[in-house]
Parts: structure tokens; C-alpha cells; sequence
């Protein structure tokens, strides 16, 4: 199938795109580098779930980058890569390549260009494709508003805000992984 004369991409040639991106509608769809806060804030939050995961003996952490390969969805999507991310399936048989399997929990965070409508609208998009993949747990952190929007499958539209002074979490999707809002906005 093709787009406008050119061949659809597959995961293939998302491996040989330089920097972030992920494959969408048989296009790859590169991510622009991130900034000071939000790359810290994701480097936290991929960090702690990191020890929490040590700590268990189960599941694996990552950092922004990270590609996981999903059937194609009804939006066209094939890949996600988010600023964090906690796996609890199996990994791929060559250890090189992405994970075969949605995230068991995503962090989002937001960069400079993620404000706005139009941004809201993909965000949103965005996590409804976590959710059809079977993410339970898709944070959406802003690093302006030094809050998180913690959306589940469950209820997809209707987040628990934690702001600072709080706690907060990723159940069911990471049983027992807590973090301070203010260590990771510090």
C-alpha cells in the first residue's frame, strides 16, 4: 500500500531512523529533542520505577527512546515511544530490538511544544492508542503546571491529578511503585 506514491514504512525502517520517532498510518513520525525539565523529570520517573522494579525481581524500566511494536491499530499506529515506561511481558529473542508488546505503564512528559488545544487533542489520541495497545496506566506529566494526570484504561477520560505535596502512583499497572511529586519536579 502506498501513501501518496511513497511505500508504506514498517518497523524495519523505523530502526534505521535516526533519534526519536514512532510509526504511525505507515509513516514514521520523528519526535523533536526534549528540554532541561522534561528530559530530568523523565530520567526520575524512568529512574525510580528502575529501583522499584530491582527491588521486586520483576518487570523492566526504560528511558525515553525505548521502542515498543504493537499490531497496527485502528489509527494507523504501530509503535510508541515514551519519555518512560515500566514492561512486565516477554522480551524480544534478539535483545537488540524493540519489545513485541505495549508498555505495562507510560510516562508522558510534557516538552515545550506540548501545550494548546492541538497538543491536548494528540495527547489524548495518543493515550486512547496506549489504551486499544492494553496499557493499563498512561501518566501525563506537566512540568509547567508541576502536576500529573494519572489516566487508566479503566476510566480514560477521568485522570487523578497529584500535584505537589502528594504521592503518587501507577496501580494496577506497577503494584506498590510510589514517587513524590516533588522529588521528581525538584
Amino acid at each position: 500500500m502506498s501513501h501518496g506514491g511513497q511505500a508504506r514504512a514498517t518497523l524495519d525502517d523505523l530502526y534505521r531512523t535516526p533519534g526519536k520517532a514512532e510509526l504511525i498510518g505507515g509513516r514514521i513520525v520523528p519526535y523533536m529533542a526534549t528540554g532541561h525539565i522534561p528530559n530530568r523529570v523523565a530520567f526520575r520517573i524512568a529512574r525510580s520505577l528502575d529501583d522499584h522494579a530491582t527491588q521486586r525481581g520483576k518487570g523492566v524500566a526504560y528511558t525515553d527512546n525505548m521502542g515498543f511494536a504493537v499490531p497496527e491499530l485502528p489509527s494507523g499506529r504501530e509503535s510508541f515511544s515514551p519519555d518512560a515506561a515500566y514492561y512486565e511481558g516477554p522480551l524480544p529473542q534478539n535483545l537488540m530490538r524493540f519489545i513485541e508488546g505495549a508498555p505495562t505503564f507510560a510516562a508522558e512528559v510534557r516538552s515545550e511544544n506540548d501545550y494548546g488545544p492541538a497538543a491536548e487533542a494528540e495527547m489524548a489520541d495518543k493515550r486512547a492508542d496506549y489504551f486499544a495497545a492494553g496499557t493499563p496506566v498512561v501518566w501525563d506529566v506537566d512540568p509547567v503546571a508541576e502536576c500529573i494526570h494519572v489516566y487508566k484504561a479503566s476510566d480514560p477520560t477521568q485522570p487523578t491529578v497529584y500535584q505537589r505535596g502528594q504521592v503518587a502512583d501507577a496501580e494496577p499497572a506497577v503494584p506498590g511503585w510510589r514517587v513524590a511529586v516533588d522529588w521528581l519536579f525538584s
